[in-house]
C-alpha cells in the first residue's frame, strides 16, 4: 500500500527539506512521525526539495509500507499532527493500491515569492523586505524572459544529480497585492536547484537598472553560472502547489 501525504511547513527553522547529517529538515520530522506510529523506519519520497529557509503551502509525500496501522485517513492526519512539530502539519492523507511517486509523477509545481517594500514584524518570515527603488513597470516585464521550455543552467546551482537544465515554464507573472506587497506566481513542469530564486534575484537587477533584459535573455542562451544574478532571499519563496493528473490518479479528484 502506499500512503500519500499533503503537507504543509513553515521552513524558517529548518535546513530544507531533505534529511541532512547534523541538520534540523522537514523531511526528518515527518519520518519521525511515520516511525512513531509504524514502528519501522520509512524512507519518504517529496515532490520537491525546498532549501533551508522556504515554505510550502502544498508539499506532496509518499511512502510505501505493508502495514495497516491506521486505515482511516483523517484518524492518520490526527495522528501525524498530534506528533509533528507546529510548523509542520499534515493537511490530507490518501492510501492507494495505485504505482505512485510523488516526484516523477508530478506533472507541474508552482512557486509563489513574496516581497514587501514595508517592514513588518507580522511578515517578515513569509516576505522578503526588499527596500531599495525600483522600476515596477521592469520587473512585470521581465517575467517574458522566462515563459517557455528553456535550458536554466545560468540561473540555477550546480547539482551533480541533474542531468540536465531543460524547464518548461508555462506561468510567469507578478501581481501587486496592495500599496507594498508584491507577489510571484510561476509554474513549470520542474524546478532545478536554486532556479526560482535566481530568477527573482534576476528580475530585482532588471528593475533597478543593473541589467536589462536582452542582457539576461543573452546570459539565459550562455548556459553560464557566472552570469546568475543575486539569490532572492529564501523568506519569501513558497512551495504553493503540485500538480497531478486526476485521471491517472484518481484520489486527488477531491483535492
Amino acid at each position: 500500500m502506499i500512503v500519500v501525504l499533503s503537507i504543509e511547513y513553515d521552513g524558517t527553522n529548518y535546513s530544507g527539506w531533505q534529511k541532512q547529517t547534523n541538520a534540523n529538515t522537514v523531511q526528518q520530522e515527518i519520518e519521525n512521525a511515520i516511525f512513531h506510529i509504524y514502528g519501522e523506519k520509512i524512507n519518504t519520497i517529496a515532490s520537491g526539495r525546498t532549501d533551508a529557509g522556504v515554505h510550502a503551502a502544498e508539499q506532496v509525500v509518499n511512502f510505501d509500507t505493508e502495514k495497516i496501522v491506521i486505515s482511516e485517513a483523517n484518524k492518520m492526519c490526527l495522528a501525524l499532527n498530534s506528533l509533528l512539530p507546529k510548523d509542520i502539519r499534515v493537511n490530507k492523507v490518501w492510501f492507494t493500491d495505485l504505482i505512485f511517486n510523488a516526484r516523477y509523477d508530478a506533472i507541474a509545481r508552482e512557486y509563489k515569492y513574496r516581497f514587501s517594500i514595508c517592514q513588518s514584524v507580522f511578515n517578515r518570515f513569509y516576505f522578503a523586505y526588499y527596500p531599495y527603488k525600483f522600476d515596477k513597470d521592469l520587473l512585470f516585464n521581465s517575467t517574458e524572459i522566462f515563459i517557455g521550455e528553456k535550458d536554466f543552467t545560468t540561473f540555477s546551482k550546480q547539482n551533480n544529480s541533474i542531468k540536465n537544465y531543460i524547464c518548461n515554464v508555462s506561468v510567469c507573472e507578478w501581481q501587486q497585492k496592495n500599496d507594498y506587497d508584491f507577489e510571484l506566481t510561476i509554474k513549470s513542469d520542474r524546478f532545478v536547484y536554486g532556479m526560482v530564486r535566481s530568477i527573482v534575484g534576476t528580475m530585482f537587477s532588471i528593475a533597478r537598472g543593473n541589467r536589462t533584459i536582452d542582457e539576461v535573455k543573452s546570459a539565459l542562451l550562455k548556459k553560464d553560472r557566472n552570469l546568475n544574478s543575486t539569490l532572492a532571499p529564501a523568506c519569501g519563496l513558497i512551495l504553493n502547489k503540485i500538480y497531478y493528473s486526476n485521471t491517472k490518479f484518481p484520489f486527488f479528484l477531491n483535492s
